[in-house]
């Protein structure tokens, strides 16, 4: 790995755990809802256990969701933005999509956002949407969907016509890090439309929900608290202080990150400010915040008025530890932009060293949008087997069929770290040999970062007893092609650091993975083997998994190992 930018300098501070610049990241997913993890139903009808309708008014078990989400590395608390264009029924807190059943192709999002850039300590990065100025046209393209097959594209947001004449805001969101713990914000608001409009813009900072699940020890209740000067205090048990402040005077709203059991169940909840207290209240103007300015999911509210063609910007900054206090005194504290200005500047500095010689400007940007692309695909990934299988104290006992259903013989997975997705929407959950491939192009930007992922999955939290390492949440025990070995060779080779510790530890792990490969089914000992989530091109005629249709066995290239 090529050194001396001050990039560079961080990943090495961080490496030596001088300074914890890895701590924060994008590490909130863009869909939690629909997932496996949340999935408490008796024969796995993941989709339609937690569906978009709900997630805005119901909490997660196991992680997060928003647009342009950051947070911590155990994702005790978590900033993102929240939008409204005046005319939807619900806040823009997250991207819809049609879910597997929905989509004439399967789960397929609708927005449309980019990541543009980002630097491996996240110092730097920057994220962009288009927002409709018209209504979002959810049912339209739930009920056009569902009525094409599969053999007709998809129905998309933009055959709505819902961007006609322009009309739409191009939201632009600069991260920036003046320390491991302190972010600064920038969002830019562009009025692409033809008349002046309204655009409300939240950043909204939230705990997750750890206390509701009556677990040992878990019980401790955070706070943030709107103070006298606008900011939204946060105080956590083991984070300490944390202080969002921002520009101007916006409306500080606070509610609670609690289901609204009244609107979802018709039964009285915890909390009278449920979760989608700021929506209501934004939206409808509902009395569902709580006037008292404490709860534990809190916004900051900003009403822009923005001429046709025109601009609004909009800066805030989240900080901990020694900056909060600064930040508390109603300013945005020293050398905002100057940090937003330095850090831009540092990952120009860094893609240039990274980036080869003989590459023209349209190569850089492709390779520097790819490699942004890649570091906001890490997400925070929480999910305990034994757990998730027999429920919560604080709940009811989930039921029986689970315990001999979809990943019940992975009762040892304990999983909460960051880890490389195949993608925050559409995949937001790990796939063993994609993270193999991730973590070969990762090797260049963060050698230490694509090292431990390779090795995490190799933990004994995480490997299988028996050798397999997990395959993905919707089936842990399927067989994905034996690729890690590869892309540990790999990660090695082009870090260049000759770090035959890591081979080594690798090593001794994968012979396991190896054992547990010869003996599968292979039926003429050549060690090429049948059966599995196999394939080079991930799509197959037939279940793999399951026993032949008809008599034979299917030997597959990608099945060696």
């Amino acid at each position: 790995m090529q050194t001396g930018s001050a990039e560079h300098a961080r990943l090495q501070q961080a490496d030596a755990g001088t300074a914890a610049w890895r701590a924060w990241g994008p590490y909130v997913s863009e869909r939690a809802w629909g997932t496996v993890r949340e999935d408490y139903s008796a024969f796995g009808e993941a989709w339609d256990y937690f569906p978009h309708d709900h997630a805005r008014s119901r909490v997660y078990r196991w992680n997060e969701d928003g647009m342009a989400g950051v947070c911590d590395d155990r994702q005790t608390f978590c900033l993102a933005m929240a939008l409204w264009n005046g005319v939807d029924p619900i806040l823009k807190e997250r991207m819809f999509g049609l879910t597997g059943p929905e989509g004439n192709h399967g789960e397929d999002v609708k927005d449309y956002w980019w990541y543009l850039d980002s630097t491996p300590t996240h110092s730097w990065m920057t994220w962009r949407y288009h927002y409709p100025q018209r209504p979002f046209p959810y049912a339209d393209l739930v009920e056009q969907n569902r009525r094409r097959g599969k053999d007709v594209p998809e129905y998309e947001l933009v055959d709505t016509g819902v961007f006609g004449q322009d009309r739409y805001w191009a939201v632009t969101v600069d991260y920036a890090k003046a320390g491991p713990t302190d972010l600064c914000l920038r969002i830019t608001v562009d009025n692409r439309g033809p008349e002046a409009a309204t655009l409300h813009v939240l950043p909204t900072l939230w705990f997750r929900n750890t206390w509701a699940w009556a677990l040992p020890g878990q019980d401790a209740v955070p706070e943030i608290r709107a103070e006298a000067d606008g900011t939204l205090l946060a105080q956590h048990e083991t984070l300490g202080t944390l202080v969002l402040g921002g520009d101007g005077a916006p409306q500080p709203l606070l509610c609670d990150n609690e289901t609204n059991t009244q609107r979802l169940y018709g039964l009285p909840g915890r909390s009278a400010y449920p979760k989608d207290g700021i929506n209501d209240h934004v939206v409808a103007g509902a009395a569902t915040v709580n006037l008292g300015g404490v709860g534990t999911k809190g916004a900051l509210w900003y009403r822009l008025d923005v001429p046709a063609g025109g601009r609004a910007v909009v800066r805030v900054r989240l900080t901990a530890g020694d900056s909060a206090g600064e930040l508390r005194a109603g300013e945005l504290g020293a050398g905002f932009d100057e940090v937003m200005t330095a850090r831009r500047a540092e990952a120009d500095e860094f893609y240039r060293v990274l980036t080869p010689a003989r590459c023209g400007a349209d190569d850089a940007l492709v390779l520097r949008q790819a490699m942004a692309g890649m570091l906001w695909g890490k997400q925070f990934f929480h999910y305990n087997v034994a757990r998730w299988l027999d429920g919560d104290p604080a709940g009811p006992p989930p039921p029986a069929q689970r315990q001999h259903g979809r990943n019940s013989s992975w009762r040892h997975l304990n999983n909460a770290d960051v880890i490389s997705m195949p993608d925050p929407w559409e995949y937001p959950w790990y796939a063993a040999w994609d993270l193999a491939f991730h973590c070969v192009p990762l090797a260049r930007l963060d050698p230490t970062f694509a090292k431990n992922q390779l090795l995490l999955l190799l933990r004994e939290w995480y490997m299988h007893p028996g050798g397999q390492l997990p395959a993905y949440e919707w089936a842990f025990g399927d067989v994905n092609p034996p690729v890690h070995a590869w892309a540990a060779l790999r990660v090695f080779e082009n870090d260049g650091s000759r770090d035959f510790d890591f081979l080594a530890r690798v090593f001794h792990k994968l012979l396991l993975n190896f054992t547990w490969w010869v003996n599968r089914k292979d039926s003429d000992g050549s060690n090429v083997f049948e059966g599995g989530f196999l394939g080079l091109d991930n799509i197959g005629p037939i279940d793999r998994s399951a026993a032949l249709p008809l008599a034979g066995v299917l030997e597959q290239s990608d099945g060696t190992a």
